[in-house]
């Protein structure tokens, strides 16, 4: 049992790194972001997505239950297993992205541009990706990886390297839960659903035009500038979007406070 929970501790870690390592990639070069800047995905400092370690966990499970798929023909049986390992995926999604928006007033990624979403936080595209994901997954990992996992669990080397992960990971999620419950209040407060990708590009931009020193990891913080003063921009700039009509983070159900807000905001200028 003991092995098995190494296991499966050594499939979330890995996971983590290596799907911030693509996050990190895809956000670099996809074509909204047109500064082609580096930004630090995800809602941690340190170099992992948690998202990505459920996932891989779940392929990983998900591609040892092939046998019990009660279908006959091998690609049909396979066809099914990718299908299941999507919807999934595309659960993960939703529940992670739901769970920030209801709790956090957060939203960590955003589909909404995107054709077939649901609320900015799942799509079709993203789907399709998935079962395309988990089709890389059965072919090019899952054969390779599971006597080197049994050895890995035998070696107490190892384990000593994935408790250290653990460490610092819990570490991050602790410190980064408090400085998100910070951007929770103001969000809370201004009737707001924050993009944290779009407030951390934000940040960046800043940096670059004031020639600040911008920190990859920390990315919520400037040499100069503090978290709330940053938030209060954010929070201009998106009023701004809002009397020219434009996306912003606002609540639909609350956008006459919040314009009566910005007029008081004006009178005291």
């Amino acid at each position: 049992m003991f092995y098995k929970f190494i296991i499966i501790a050594f499939i979330f870690s890995t996971g983590c790194i290596s799907g911030w390592i693509l996050e990190l990639f895809y956000r670099r070069f996809k074509l909204t972001n047109k500064e082609h800047i580096w930004v630090n995905p995800g809602f941690l400092t340190g170099p992992y997505l948690p998202l990505y370690g459920f996932g891989l966990t779940l392929l990983y499970l998900l591609a040892g239950l092939e046998d019990y798929i009660p279908v006959q023909e091998t690609y049909m049986r396979r066809g099914v297993l990718f299908l299941v390992m999507s919807v999934a995926m595309t659960l993960i999604e939703l529940i992670a992205g739901e769970i920030f928006i209801i709790r956090m007033n957060l939203k960590l990624w955003d589909y909404s541009q995107m054709k077939f979403n649901y609320k900015g936080i799942i799509c079709l595209r993203f789907s399709f990706f998935w079962t395309l994901l988990g089709a890389v997954y059965y072919f090019l990992i899952h054969p390779h990886i599971l006597n080197a996992l049994d050895w890995f669990a035998h070696n107490l080397l190892f384990s000593f390297f994935i408790g250290i992960f653990y460490g610092v990971f819990f570490i991050d999620l602790a410190e980064t839960f408090q400085m998100v419950g910070r951007i929770k209040k103001f969000a809370k407060e201004n009737e707001m659903i924050i993009r944290y990708e779009e407030l951390k590009n934000q940040i960046k931009l800043y940096a670059m035009e004031k020639s600040e020193n911008y920190r990859f990891l920390h990315a919520l913080y400037t040499e100069e500038t503090s978290l709330p003063e940053h938030l209060k921009r954010y929070f201009e700039i998106q009023a701004a979007f809002l009397e020219d009509d434009l996306k912003n983070d606002f609540i639909d159900d609350k956008i006459d406070k919040v314009k009566e807000k910005i007029e008081r905001l004006k009178e005291k200028i």
